[in-house]
């Protein structure tokens, strides 16, 4: 095995709730309010859809805002890796990585751990540059049992509630997460943050024809027969456990590329949007957004009337 690379479950496609579109020459997130199935493959600047995405739709009978999904690892941080992130956004190249205690950065000496502040208290992540980043890689269909779709985010409420999630399955199945039959479903709310309006991040479900208790049953059912034809979960944890570790930062020059694009881009240096799949933190960030430019106006307005009337 390649030392210095980190060794990554094999992809076959990716699951975004947005996409990059271009605008007066610039390469922009665009948010979406319901999930997209994609290769890895790009035509003319878009990603082409995977055939899962259509089979999908049908199913759903329109917007697709729920995929079945089952995971391949039964520890949950192997499934979702959060970490605080930092990329060049000119080569793509990750820099600093941490976790809110430690980081292991890039820098002229090669790859240094410091301690990690986290964004709000770190001078080197002053801009907007740095923030939480997360991957979950999760099994669609049966047609390969190794291969895996990835969702990227860079939202509080995707990654909170995900992380959460993962966690209270694993306790509830008895370490069987790897075995139960779930769905990511896309969520909407609206927060004082938000100025009311609609954000939507992802969460984590049984499947909507099942109950909990059925849920269960079949995890343990499925377990067994893997495990009376050799199927070794344990091992196969270990095992992305030692490929993770292989490297100092998991995302690649050529996937760091389409992250920064993608998650990154140019104008979040200023408190901008940053992403397809964005928050409320976001918005609150960001003071020339328009919901910051009508609070403004609102808040204007009503100083006004008071001025008026204490004269």
């Amino acid at each position: 095995m390649l030392k210095g690379l980190s060794i990554t479950p094999p992809t076959i496609g990716r699951i975004s709730i947005g996409r990059v579109v271009e605008k007066n020459g610039k390469r922009l997130p665009e948010k979406s309010d319901e999930f997209q199935l994609t290769t890895q493959v790009q035509q003319r600047g878009e990603w082409l859809l995977h055939p899962y995405d259509e089979a999908l739709r049908k199913a759903s009978g329109g917007k697709l805002r729920a995929i079945p999904v089952r995971f391949l690892f039964n520890d949950p941080d192997l499934n979702l890796r959060a970490e605080y992130s930092c990329f060049d956004r000119e080569t793509g190249r990750p820099v600093c990585v941490g976790n809110g205690e430690t980081c292991r950065r890039a820098g002229e000496n090669g790859i240094e751990e410091l301690s990690c502040p986290s964004p709000d208290g770190c001078g080197f992540a002053q801009g907007g540059a740095c923030k939480p980043y997360g991957r979950l890689n999760v099994l669609i269909g049966d047609e390969d049992e190794m291969g895996s779709f990835i969702f990227r985010t860079t939202s509080y409420n995707s990654i909170r509630t995900l992380t959460a999630r993962l966690r209270y399955f694993r306790a509830v199945s008895g370490n069987l997460l790897a075995c139960l039959p779930l769905e990511l479903k896309l969520r909407g709310k609206s927060t004082a943050q938000s100025y009311r309006s609609a954000i939507y991040y992802v969460d984590l479900v049984v499947r909507a024809d099942m109950t909990m208790e059925a849920a269960l049953i079949q995890a343990r059912e499925h377990d067994a027969q893997r495990r009376a034809v050799g199927f070794d979960q344990a091992a196969l944890d270990e095992a992305a456990w030692q490929g993770f570790s292989n490297g100092a930062f998991e995302e690649s020059v050529e996937d760091g590329s389409a992250v920064v694009d993608e998650f990154y881009p140019a104008d979040s240096q200023d408190g901008g949007s940053g992403g397809v799949d964005c928050d409320e933190t976001a918005a609150a960030a960001n003071p020339t957004s328009p919901a910051i430019s009508r609070l403004k106006n609102r808040l204007d307005q009503r100083a006004a009337v008071l001025g008026g009337q204490a004269t």
